[in-house]
């Protein structure tokens, strides 16, 4: 009588471990994140060679890792090219997985051929990620929720809104109205008024050339009520602070302004300083430079939000409670 063949015990492999790596576009969001997660940034050099050539070099062993990246793409264009290089050192120090976390896609307003003769920039910036060696993006309010299908890897779209409901909740505003500085984000800004339980108007808008705002109309009622303008980034501030004013001559009680990215350029500054506006709320997805803050504004971290889902993302969990 044949015996039967003894049982040969399968494990199942460990899971890699997970390290954090970050460039010098937005440090101190990479250190928060770091410190939500309880686990240091993995070491890297990130210097420039005398011409201005960047170099990166990993200086720990991250082999069978599950590599997360902290790099937004905001200008300087050097962004961009330290985060290529980190992601191409990633791979070839036999990373198991990598992923962008990416809290500001920078040239994504450049997403469609609008003009003759022009460049798809956050096509562009997508395709030298994934060529780098990214195996998936987790980003946060894209200018465009359609730039997901730029990428031919999973993307991990998240809100700033969660942290930003959270703190107009806390000030217990009266009577507000939740305002869309134009069409395009009206969606975005009905969302916050769901979820703070406002009124809702939109600013009819147009724009002659980049960067230039003209105020035409609002659609909806603002007198005597509390405004917050809602939009996903303040580049050059002039639609907002055309806003403000629009606001205040229809009888807006007072204006708050809160938007994810704050890329305050050029007359940024000046504009919101000398606009009617309360308070300026942004996040700290671009890392503002002490000469771009003023009085009004408040930065809030979105390092516990990123924190979660590079935690979730790490253990193959949903990242959808994120959205809440």
């Amino acid at each position: 009588m044949l015996s039967k063949p003894a049982a040969v015990e399968t494990t199942t492999p460990a899971k890699p471990g997970y390290k954090l790596l970050c460039g010098t576009g937005n440090r101190p969001l990479a250190e928060e994140i770091s410190r939500q997660l309880g686990l240091e940034l993995t070491k890297a050099t990130c210097t420039r060679f005398a011409d201005g050539e960047i170099f990166v070099r990993l200086d720990e062993n991250i082999r069978g890792a599950d590599v997360f990246i902290v790099q937004p793409t905001n200008p300087p264009a050097e962004n961009v090219m330290e985060l290529l290089l980190l992601i191409d050192a990633a791979r070839r120090a036999s990373a198991a997985r990598i992923t962008v976390v990416m809290p500001y896609y920078g040239y994504s307003r450049q997403d469609r051929k609008d003009q003759p003769r022009v460049a798809i920039g956050a096509k562009l910036v997508a395709n030298m990620i994934q060529t780098a060696g990214a195996d998936r993006v987790l980003g946060i309010d894209f200018h465009q929720h359609q730039l997901q299908g730029f990428f031919d890897i999973p993307v991990d779209h998240l809100y700033a809104r969660p942290v930003l409901v959270n703190h107009y909740r806390k000030k217990k505003l009266a009577d507000l109205v939740v305002v869309a500085p134009d069409v395009g984000a009206a969606k975005m800004a009905r969302g916050f008024a769901k979820q703070l339980d406002a009124g809702f108007a939109i600013i009819d808008k147009r724009r002659p050339k980049a960067n230039v705002a003209e105020v035409l109309n609002v659609i909806g009622d603002v007198n005597g009520h509390a405004c917050l303008i809602v939009d996903d980034m303040i580049d050059t501030a002039g639609t907002v602070s055309e806003a403000s004013r629009a606001l205040i001559k229809l009888g807006a009680r007072e204006v708050y302004v809160c938007a994810t990215h704050a890329l305050l350029s050029g007359p940024a500054k000046q504009r919101l300083s000398e606009a009617p506006i309360v308070e300026v709320t942004v996040t700290d997805t671009i890392n503002i430079a002490p000469e771009r803050r003023f009085d009004s504004l408040h930065v809030l971290s979105v390092g516990e939000l990123l924190a979660k889902a590079i935690r979730f993302t790490h253990s193959d969990q949903s990242v959808s409670s994120l959205f809440d």
